[in-house]
Protein backbone atom coordinates (compact mmCIF):
# COMPACT_ATOMS: atom_id res chain seq x y z
CA UNK A 1 0.00 0.00 0.00
CA UNK A 2 1.01 3.34 -1.05
CA UNK A 3 2.04 6.46 1.54
CA UNK A 4 -0.76 7.98 -0.48
CA UNK A 5 -3.42 5.07 0.43
CA UNK A 6 -2.42 4.64 3.64
CA UNK A 7 -2.50 8.37 4.51
CA UNK A 8 -5.88 9.52 2.74
CA UNK A 9 -5.71 12.77 4.08
CA UNK A 10 -2.62 15.29 4.00
CA UNK A 11 -0.36 14.87 6.98
CA UNK A 12 2.68 16.10 7.61
CA UNK A 13 5.08 13.86 8.10
CA UNK A 14 6.73 14.97 11.08
CA UNK A 15 3.63 14.27 12.27
CA UNK A 16 3.92 11.78 15.45
CA UNK A 17 1.12 10.13 13.76
CA UNK A 18 2.01 9.76 10.68
CA UNK A 19 5.39 8.17 11.43
CA UNK A 20 4.09 5.38 14.04
CA UNK A 21 1.96 4.09 10.95
CA UNK A 22 4.68 4.19 8.55
CA UNK A 23 6.90 1.88 11.24
CA UNK A 24 3.51 0.23 11.68
CA UNK A 25 3.25 -0.75 8.20
CA UNK A 26 6.69 -0.80 7.64
CA UNK A 27 6.47 -3.88 9.92
CA UNK A 28 3.61 -5.39 8.07
CA UNK A 29 4.47 -5.44 5.08
CA UNK A 30 8.34 -6.81 5.53
CA UNK A 31 7.14 -9.54 7.78
CA UNK A 32 4.72 -10.94 5.68
CA UNK A 33 7.69 -10.64 2.41
CA UNK A 34 9.79 -12.56 4.79
CA UNK A 35 6.80 -15.19 6.05
CA UNK A 36 6.78 -16.36 2.43
CA UNK A 37 10.38 -18.36 2.55
CA UNK A 38 12.05 -16.41 -0.74
CA UNK A 39 15.39 -16.26 1.49
CA UNK A 40 15.26 -18.26 4.12
CA UNK A 41 19.01 -18.05 5.00
CA UNK A 42 18.08 -14.22 5.55
CA UNK A 43 14.83 -14.51 7.71
CA UNK A 44 17.00 -14.06 11.22
CA UNK A 45 19.02 -10.61 10.31
CA UNK A 46 15.32 -9.41 8.43
CA UNK A 47 13.45 -9.82 11.77
CA UNK A 48 16.05 -8.58 13.96
CA UNK A 49 16.33 -5.60 11.74
CA UNK A 50 12.26 -4.90 11.91
CA UNK A 51 11.20 -5.66 15.41
CA UNK A 52 14.33 -3.39 16.36
CA UNK A 53 12.89 -1.01 14.51
CA UNK A 54 9.50 -1.56 15.36
CA UNK A 55 10.18 -1.30 18.74
CA UNK A 56 11.22 2.15 18.48
CA UNK A 57 8.06 3.13 17.32
CA UNK A 58 6.75 1.36 20.64
CA UNK A 59 9.21 3.13 22.79
CA UNK A 60 8.04 6.32 21.26
CA UNK A 61 4.00 5.22 22.27
CA UNK A 62 5.42 4.14 25.99
CA UNK A 63 6.89 7.47 26.72
CA UNK A 64 3.87 9.60 25.21
CA UNK A 65 0.94 10.46 27.46
CA UNK A 66 -1.90 8.74 27.59
CA UNK A 67 -3.60 8.63 24.32
CA UNK A 68 -7.21 9.43 25.00
CA UNK A 69 -9.62 7.88 22.61
CA UNK A 70 -12.26 9.90 20.76
CA UNK A 71 -14.92 7.46 21.44
CA UNK A 72 -16.20 5.76 24.88
CA UNK A 73 -16.28 2.75 23.02
CA UNK A 74 -14.27 1.15 20.69
CA UNK A 75 -15.96 1.28 17.53
CA UNK A 76 -15.92 -2.45 15.78
CA UNK A 77 -13.43 -3.17 12.94
CA UNK A 78 -14.44 -6.57 12.31
CA UNK A 79 -12.76 -9.55 12.36
CA UNK A 80 -9.27 -9.68 13.00
CA UNK A 81 -7.41 -11.02 9.31
CA UNK A 82 -6.10 -14.94 10.20
CA UNK A 83 -2.50 -14.93 10.94
CA UNK A 84 -2.23 -18.79 11.13
CA UNK A 85 -0.72 -18.94 7.76
CA UNK A 86 2.04 -16.19 8.62
CA UNK A 87 2.16 -17.99 11.60
CA UNK A 88 2.75 -21.17 10.37
CA UNK A 89 5.32 -20.45 7.67
CA UNK A 90 7.18 -18.60 10.35
CA UNK A 91 7.92 -21.70 12.21
CA UNK A 92 8.91 -23.84 9.12
CA UNK A 93 11.22 -21.12 8.11
CA UNK A 94 12.60 -20.57 11.87
CA UNK A 95 13.35 -24.31 12.24
CA UNK A 96 15.13 -25.28 14.63
CA UNK A 97 15.43 -22.10 16.51
CA UNK A 98 11.75 -21.29 16.55
CA UNK A 99 11.35 -22.31 20.48
CA UNK A 100 13.18 -20.21 23.22
CA UNK A 101 13.03 -19.56 26.86
CA UNK A 102 11.87 -16.60 27.67
CA UNK A 103 10.94 -14.88 31.65
CA UNK A 104 7.80 -13.25 31.44
CA UNK A 105 8.75 -10.53 34.05
CA UNK A 106 12.05 -9.57 35.17
CA UNK A 107 11.24 -7.53 38.15
CA UNK A 108 9.15 -10.84 39.56
CA UNK A 109 11.60 -12.56 41.92
CA UNK A 110 12.08 -16.11 40.91
CA UNK A 111 10.09 -16.44 37.98
CA UNK A 112 11.57 -19.62 35.93
CA UNK A 113 11.84 -19.16 32.44
CA UNK A 114 9.14 -20.75 30.42
CA UNK A 115 9.33 -21.83 26.41
CA UNK A 116 7.83 -19.14 23.88
CA UNK A 117 8.27 -19.31 19.79
CA UNK A 118 9.30 -17.04 17.47
CA UNK A 119 6.66 -17.68 15.19
CA UNK A 120 3.72 -16.98 17.59
CA UNK A 121 5.01 -13.92 19.13
CA UNK A 122 5.89 -12.18 15.99
CA UNK A 123 2.20 -13.60 14.66
CA UNK A 124 0.37 -12.25 17.92
CA UNK A 125 2.59 -8.75 17.29
CA UNK A 126 1.18 -8.90 13.65
CA UNK A 127 -2.24 -9.05 14.86
CA UNK A 128 -2.17 -6.44 17.17
CA UNK A 129 -0.60 -3.92 14.60
CA UNK A 130 -3.29 -4.83 12.14
CA UNK A 131 -6.12 -4.01 14.44
CA UNK A 132 -4.84 -0.68 14.88
CA UNK A 133 -3.89 -0.30 11.56
CA UNK A 134 -7.99 -1.29 10.91
CA UNK A 135 -8.80 2.08 12.95
CA UNK A 136 -6.19 4.19 11.03
CA UNK A 137 -7.16 3.42 7.87
CA UNK A 138 -10.77 4.15 8.35
CA UNK A 139 -9.47 7.65 9.49
CA UNK A 140 -9.80 6.95 13.17
CA UNK A 141 -6.13 8.62 13.86
CA UNK A 142 -6.66 8.75 17.73
CA UNK A 143 -8.10 5.54 18.16
CA UNK A 144 -5.63 3.45 16.42
CA UNK A 145 -3.05 5.30 18.51
CA UNK A 146 -4.47 4.58 21.28
CA UNK A 147 -4.74 0.96 20.67
CA UNK A 148 -1.13 0.43 19.63
CA UNK A 149 0.10 2.09 22.94
CA UNK A 150 -2.37 0.64 24.65
CA UNK A 151 -1.36 -2.78 22.92
CA UNK A 152 2.40 -2.19 23.22
CA UNK A 153 1.95 -2.03 26.91
CA UNK A 154 -0.55 -5.34 26.95
CA UNK A 155 1.11 -7.25 24.87
CA UNK A 156 2.77 -6.41 22.12
CA UNK A 157 5.98 -4.59 23.72
CA UNK A 158 6.87 -7.11 26.03
CA UNK A 159 6.10 -9.99 22.75
CA UNK A 160 8.28 -8.14 20.65
CA UNK A 161 11.06 -7.30 23.58
CA UNK A 162 11.07 -11.43 23.94
CA UNK A 163 11.72 -11.80 20.33
CA UNK A 164 13.81 -9.57 19.65
CA UNK A 165 15.82 -11.24 22.60
CA UNK A 166 15.74 -14.21 21.00
CA UNK A 167 16.76 -13.47 17.44
CA UNK A 168 19.94 -11.35 18.71
CA UNK A 169 20.81 -14.84 20.82
CA UNK A 170 20.64 -16.85 17.59
CA UNK A 171 22.92 -14.12 15.62
CA UNK A 172 25.63 -13.84 18.25
CA UNK A 173 26.00 -17.88 18.33
CA UNK A 174 26.54 -18.02 14.72
CA UNK A 175 28.39 -14.88 14.57
CA UNK A 176 30.24 -16.51 17.14
CA UNK A 177 30.17 -19.50 15.99
CA UNK A 178 29.31 -20.72 19.24
CA UNK A 179 26.10 -23.60 18.09
CA UNK A 180 23.64 -24.37 20.87
CA UNK A 181 22.88 -27.62 22.04
CA UNK A 182 19.84 -29.07 21.55
CA UNK A 183 16.84 -28.37 23.39
CA UNK A 184 16.07 -32.36 24.01
CA UNK A 185 11.93 -32.20 23.07
CA UNK A 186 10.98 -29.17 25.29
CA UNK A 187 8.15 -27.35 24.06
CA UNK A 188 5.81 -24.88 24.30
CA UNK A 189 3.30 -27.23 26.04
CA UNK A 190 5.53 -28.72 28.69
CA UNK A 191 7.14 -26.92 31.72
CA UNK A 192 10.96 -25.96 31.99
CA UNK A 193 10.65 -26.55 35.89
CA UNK A 194 13.65 -25.50 37.66
CA UNK A 195 16.31 -27.10 34.74
CA UNK A 196 18.52 -24.31 32.76
CA UNK A 197 17.60 -25.20 29.25
CA UNK A 198 18.75 -23.94 25.57
CA UNK A 199 16.64 -23.79 22.43
CA UNK A 200 17.93 -26.18 19.77
CA UNK A 201 20.09 -25.00 17.09
CA UNK A 202 23.51 -26.57 17.05
CA UNK A 203 24.80 -28.17 13.52
CA UNK A 204 21.56 -27.34 11.63
CA UNK A 205 21.60 -23.52 12.86
CA UNK A 206 25.11 -23.13 11.59
CA UNK A 207 24.54 -24.58 8.07
CA UNK A 208 20.94 -23.10 7.30
CA UNK A 209 21.98 -19.68 8.85
CA UNK A 210 25.32 -19.52 9.30
CA UNK A 211 26.32 -20.58 5.71
CA UNK A 212 23.75 -18.01 3.46
CA UNK A 213 25.38 -15.14 6.14
CA UNK A 214 29.09 -16.21 4.73
CA UNK A 215 30.10 -17.16 9.03
CA UNK A 216 32.14 -20.03 8.47
CA UNK A 217 32.35 -22.77 10.88
CA UNK A 218 35.55 -23.23 13.20
CA UNK A 219 37.31 -26.40 12.11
Amino acid sequence: MSDATLHATTRDPDDFAVQIADQVESFLVAVTEVAKGDEPGSAVPFLLLEVSQLLLAGGRLGAHEDIVPDERYEPDTGPDADVDELRENLARLLDPVDVYSEVFDPYEPRTAPVPARLSDDIADVITDLRHGMAHYRAGRVTEALWWWQFSYFSNWGPTASAALRALQSVLIHVRLNQPLEELDGLDTDQSMGDETLEFEAGKVMAQEIGGPLGIRRGQ
